[in-house]
């Protein structure tokens, strides 16, 4: 019970997971699970390692220093909404660890942030944090985001799709297509992984080369995206059905462009809070933010990144994270900070945003009575 005398939230913090991204994960639910107010919520940490093996306990300990934890799982079953030990041994089967009110994900990338877990959490009927499984999955593939973009009318930058099979089959006609389209710089990236891995800026065709190499050891599909003279804006997004948009944020890297090791391993990357703009540009630049972030059904929170063309000033949607980094110097929750909005209130208004979104669902009807 909290101290009011109302029965805490039980919230189910779910992290880690099978992506390059790992890590990045456990940094930011740490964060958030310290942050969590312990008067309204009782913590529930949830791990997945990098085989997919579910756990609780001392995940934290399990998954970075090998000790060990209990084996648990959740069920596809709207009557069982509740964290589940898997035994082993002699006592082989499955028992109830704990009831879960809420599950706040903090998965980045693949098998976690691309709808996949989102879609379990759906079969569970449980409420959770961020996007659906449409959001996510939209959000996470960059080239069916673009897609939806341009299908949105809202502006990209130029690029084209190509097959990881393809290019292994046929580098020279890859190359060739691609120099047909873009000129050079151009960016090589996955398309579903976040966190800038996996990305490459490329110069010449030894580069390209290289770039796509990298890219198609991440994924099967690979986005080839124009290169330009930008500034790197973001805004955070929060809401449902009435989203709102954070200040704007701009990111200046001192390497070539923001890749993982400048978001996550360097400090030398200067976060500029609110981005030096004019009340026009930021005006556009939230408004942007906000129709992709409708376009894509996206709900709860998301931080959207665009681009702004130093030579013409034009805008460009470059990506929307549904599950951002969460740690206490990830530029979402700095954004709202900069905005008003703390970064524990912010944990309590992603909850509520949460179950509001669940109540909403749970009076719609599931099934279909013929009155003929």
């Amino acid at each position: 019970m909290s101290e009011n005398g109302k029965q805490k939230l039980r919230v189910g913090v779910i992290f880690g997971g099978r992506s390059g991204e790992h890590e990045v994960s456990l940094n930011s639910a740490q964060s958030v699970m310290r942050a969590l107010n312990p008067d309204k919520y009782e913590v529930i940490p949830i791990g997945i390692d990098k085989n997919g093996r579910w756990l609780t306990g001392d995940v934290i300990g399990t998954l970075t220093e090998g000790k060990s934890s209990q084996h648990a799982t959740l069920l596809p079953d709207p009557q069982a909404t509740g964290l589940m030990q898997l035994n082993e041994g002699e006592n082989v089967g499955i028992t109830a660890v704990a009831q879960l009110d809420v599950i706040f994900p903090v998965l980045h990338g693949p098998y976690g942030e691309d709808g996949t877990v989102q879609g379990l959490l759906e079969l569970a009927n449980l409420p959770y944090v961020g996007a659906g499984v449409v959001g996510s999955a939209v959000g996470m593939d960059k080239a069916i985001f673009k897609q939806v973009m341009t299908a949105s009318g809202l502006p990209v930058l130029p690029w084209l799709l190509v097959q990881s099979g393809e290019w292994r089959k046929r580098p020279y006609k890859v190359i060739e297509q691609i120099e047909a389209i873009l000129v050079y710089p151009v960016f090589t990236k996955p398309a579903n992984l976040g966190s800038s891995v996996g990305i490459s800026k490329c110069r010449n065709r030894e580069e390209l080369q290289a770039g796509l190499d990298e890219a198609a050891s991440y994924d099967r599909r690979i986005v080839v995206e124009q290169g330009v003279n930008v500034r790197e804006l973001e805004v955070s997004v929060l809401g449902n059905d009435e989203p709102v948009a954070s200040v704007v944020g701009e990111v200046r890297p001192l390497r070539d462009f923001y890749d993982y090791v400048a978001k996550y391993v360097s400090d030398d990357s200067e976060l500029i809070i609110p981005a030096d703009l004019t009340q026009e540009q930021s005006d556009d630049v939230r408004r942007l933010a906000v129709q992709a972030y409708r376009a894509i059904d996206c709900a709860g929170l998301g931080r959207v990144d665009l681009l702004l063309d130093v030579d013409n000033g034009r805008l460009y949607l470059n990506e929307i994270n549904t599950i951002p980094g969460f740690t206490r110097i990830s530029m979402y929750p700095k954004l709202w900070e900069a905005t008003g909005l703390p970064y524990s209130q912010l944990l309590d208004k992603l909850i509520e945003l949460a179950i509001e979104r669940h109540e909403e669902k749970e009076l719609l009807k599931k099934s279909f009575e013929s009155t003929d």
